[in-house]
This record gives C-alpha cells, structure tokens and sequence, in this order.
C-alpha cells in the first residue's frame, strides 16, 4: 500500500474545535467487518454492542500541560516551547519542539512567567524545530514540576486554531487518566463518561488498563510514498500483569476483546508472545502498523476520525479493512461527522 492510497477531501469544517456537549453524545458510525454495514449510533450507544466477561482496554496515560509560552533574553521575541519528554530529571534536560526555530540557538537563555523563575539555556540542537533545553530553577525537583505545572498550557493539537478554554483541561484528558506523561490525549478514550463506565461495569464488561505515552510522533506526517521506509516515534509502554490476565483469560474465553483507541492497539501488538497471547512489558515501541496486517490480540476496536494521509488512518484500514474503510470515511464526510481530537467515533467489530 502507498501513501497516496490514504488520501482523501476533508472538508475545513468537518475538524472539530470543540468536544461534544456531553462526553458520551458524541456521533458513533457501527462498522459491522462480518456483515460490511454501516450504522450510525451515538457513543453512549456503545454498551448494546457488548456482553458480559467482554474486555475493553483502556489507556491510562495523563496529558501534561506540555505547551509553554517565554521570551527571549535581550529581544523579548515571544517564543513557543512544546515539552516532548523529559531526558534527565537531575539535570532538569527536556526534549522541545520551538516555533519559531529559526530564531533560537544554542545558548540562548528563556524566561518563563511574569516573574521570570523559571529559566531554560538552549544546549543542543537536534533537528530543525527540536531542541534540547536546560532548566535552570532554584527549588525542588517537585518544586520544578508543580511550576511546569503551573505555567504550562494544555496542549491542544495545532489545529485548533483558537485560545486554550477553561473547560480544555478536562475535556482534553480521558475520565480515567491516571499516569502523566503524554503529550496529547488517547482521543478515543475521551467519550467515556462516568455514567457509561458505570453502566458498562454493571454489566459485567471488565476493563485491563495499560499505560502508553503518546507523543508528537503520533502526529507526525508520513512523508515517503513507500510506507515500508516511514520510521515511527517512539513511545513509552507499560502493560502489567493484572492487564495481560485479564485480556488472556478473555482470549481463551474467545470474549470480545476491544481496543479503545489506536495507543491501545498499538501498545499490545507491541507485545506478542510466540503463542499468539499478552506478554507484561515494560518500554519502548517504534511499531507501524498498515495494512494488510494480522492482528493478534483485539477483534474489535473504538477509534476517532483521523486526517488523510496519517498513520492512525493506515492502522484503522488495517483493522476494519481497507476499502471498507475508505468507504465509511467517504460516508462520514456526507454525513458530516466531526473528524480529529474532538470529533466523533468509530466502533469496528
């Protein structure tokens, strides 16, 4: 398969800028691989499509306020400072992205906040936009964070072109984030509420909680035609063993398992045992998945609606199949469901 084979007319105002009203109303489109039909339901809708003893796995990971606005020293030049990860926590060293680049070298110094506490000298420079920051602080290292904490914005993808609001820093974090360290939110995940948890769990639906940071790589646009050659980001997994139970026993069981969101997916391919089962795992993940593709564990997935050409798109072709895909997405633009970080969902069984 090409890059160009994801391509796709994305109408403008089909990107959501702002969530649902309410969590759990957003539009869901049913995708049936078995039956190949299509139906359109809202999110709270979900619970009709599961049974007792069926497995969802859920994301736990926490979105960082990662976005940071500080001046230049001498210029005053208003700089963006985007926290990727964080590379040393005794040396306080992060890996940033920085708009504009071009302006900020090594050893320049950033001030942060009206009283300008916080400082970071620029020590490397590792790609065009990337760099490597030194914070220099007087305080804690708990200190340190809470202040990170405190003048850090939620970072909403760049597409939503307007100001960060009150609500964002709840609406853009799932109901269950527990493990901070992503710098953007499992969108998927974002459509649970309390009540439909609640209701769920009544049911007899068990929930495996995995952790998988998801960073800028995510997002990153897939520049090569031969897909083969793209190299992913990589991300930081963490899958326990209260997790693989839960999911192995269902497998054995031939439950439905689901996958909610492509970090999920993405995290348990990661970890296959030769047997075909969940391995616990502790690191790093670099997988691309396009299609075709055999997956392993999930047999049902809940996924957002992605942009042309990205490799969340090549993962849901993968799974639901590709011209069956293609096709929904097709009926999604005329049916004008919202697509990207807010928008609306997709359940494929």
């Amino acid at each position: 398969m090409k890059l160009s084979h994801f391509n796709f007319n994305l109408p403008d105002h089909l990107l959501a800028e702002y969530p649902s009203e309410h969590r759990d109303e957003a539009r869901l489109m049913v995708l049936n691989r078995e039956k190949q039909t299509i139906e359109h339901k809202y999110f709270k809708d979900l619970i009709d499509y599961f049974d007792e003893d069926d497995v969802m796995i859920l994301n736990n990971t926490k979105v960082f306020p990662a976005r940071l606005f500080g001046n230049k020293e001498k210029t005053g030049a208003r700089i963006e400072v985007f926290l990727l990860r964080e590379l040393n926590s005794e040396q306080r060293l992060w890996d940033v992205l920085v708009d504009p680049a071009r302006k900020i070298r090594i050893g320049n110094k950033l001030y942060f906040g009206d009283d300008e506490s916080l400082v970071a000298e620029v020590i490397d420079n590792t790609t065009s936009r990337g760099r490597t920051l030194r914070f220099l602080f007087d305080g804690s290292y708990e200190e340190f964070r809470r202040k990170l904490t405190e003048l850090g914005q939620t970072p909403l993808p760049k597409y939503i072109r307007r100001e960060v609001e009150p609500e964002d820093e709840e609406r853009y974090q799932t109901i269950y984030a527990k493990n901070e360290g992503a710098v953007a939110a499992p969108t998927a995940g974002l459509h649970f509420s309390k009540h439909l948890l609640k209701r769920l769990e009544i049911k007899g639906i068990n929930f495996a909680e995995l952790t998988l940071h998801v960073g800028l790589g995510t997002f990153n646009p897939v520049e090569v035609e031969d897909l083969s050659k793209h190299k992913m980001d990589s991300e930081e997994i963490i899958i326990d063993s209260n997790a693989t139970q839960t999911i192995n026993t269902a497998l054995k069981d031939k439950r439905r398992i689901c996958a909610v969101g492509t970090t999920v997916m993405r995290s348990i391919e990661s970890s296959v045992s030769s047997s075909g089962t969940l391995n616990e795992f502790s690191g790093w993940t670099n997988k691309f998945i396009f299609p075709p593709y055999d997956f392993s564990i999930a047999n049902c997935m809940i996924t957002n609606f992605h942009m042309p050409k990205s490799t969340l798109l090549m993962m849901t072709s993968a799974f639901g199949g590709y011209d069956f895909v293609m096709k929904a997405y097709k009926e999604a633009v005329k049916e004008e469901y919202k697509f990207y970080s807010y928008g609306d969902a997709m359940l494929i069984l």
